[in-house]
């Protein structure tokens, strides 16, 4: 068996209806994983990425919940569990983006919107995952999609810079705690990737080309080299990983200070 193999593993995927989530519901799933899509709002979008395991002959289900709702989190992994099973791997993807808004004018609702999705989110996800998993004496995997903006600042970001802050200290904090159950939590960090969260790089391509040209690289990344990332970190070939951020921006945050 590869050491990159998932065979008879399951996974949850939040925010699997589209961009990285998606990326690593196909990715899990090619692995071997039976794969659970939690999406917010499109139904045909979660079912559209649920399709694609059942068609690599894994099993799969679409649940909508939003992850920044206990109540929701807590039905939708009952759900899950008799679907496919207990989870033995999860993958927090779901997010919303910057407002762009300065802290002088931004308001409290804006605030807690990104926070509840990008960080408590993630808390709500992960606790009932540890929860669920531990008394089967199974090892996991819990892998948190963060970013770069974690620790590089951009004006107007405060929001998601802080959620996203906040969820790379709860991955390290949590591979701790976990580590004794063998569970491993590790965070990836993109950079700019071709997603719905980046849409107008999408359509317009001299503006992309616009932002392209401050990667070192020279262009944007896609979800299937996110995807790719989290299949290693939950396969055998990464289970000596915890408590590590990844980054993958094509050098993106190495340009810090240049040109000045």
């Amino acid at each position: 068996m590869s050491e990159r193999s998932l065979i008879d593993r399951i996974a949850v995927v939040t925010g699997g209806e589209s961009g990285i989530g998606a990326g690593c519901v196909a990715g899990l799933a090619a692995a071997g994983a039976d794969v659970a899509v939690i999406y917010h709002q499109d139904k045909d979008a979660g079912e559209a990425s649920a399709g694609a395991v059942k068609l690599l002959g894994r099993k799969a289900v679409a649940v909508q919940a939003d992850v920044g709702s206990e109540a929701d989190v807590e039905a939708a992994f009952d759900r899950i569990a008799d679907a496919i099973g207990i989870p033995d791997i999860l993958v927090n993807s779901a997010g919303l983006n910057m407002s762009g808004v300065p802290v002088a004018k931004m308001s409290l609702e804006q605030w807690e919107r990104i926070v509840r999705t990008d960080l408590t989110g993630s808390f709500l996800t992960s606790r009932r995952f540890v929860r669920e998993l531990e008394p089967t004496g199974r090892p996991g995997t819990i892998v948190n999609i963060t970013s770069i903006h974690a620790s590089v600042m951009r004006p107007g970001g405060a929001d998601y810079d802080a959620a996203k802050g906040g969820q790379w200290n709860l991955t390290r904090t949590m591979a701790l705690e976990t580590a004794k159950l063998g569970i491993t939590v590790n965070a990836i960090a993109p950079g700019m990737i071709l997603t719905p969260m980046n849409q107008k790089a999408l359509d317009d391509p001299e503006y992309r080309r616009s932002l392209e040209q401050n990667i070192p690289l020279g262009r944007a990344g896609t979800p299937d080299e996110i995807a790719g990332l989290a299949v290693f970190l939950a396969s055998p070939a990464g289970a000596y990983i915890t408590g590590s951020t990844i980054t993958i921006d094509g050098g993106l945050s190495l340009v810090l200070g240049q040109g000045a």
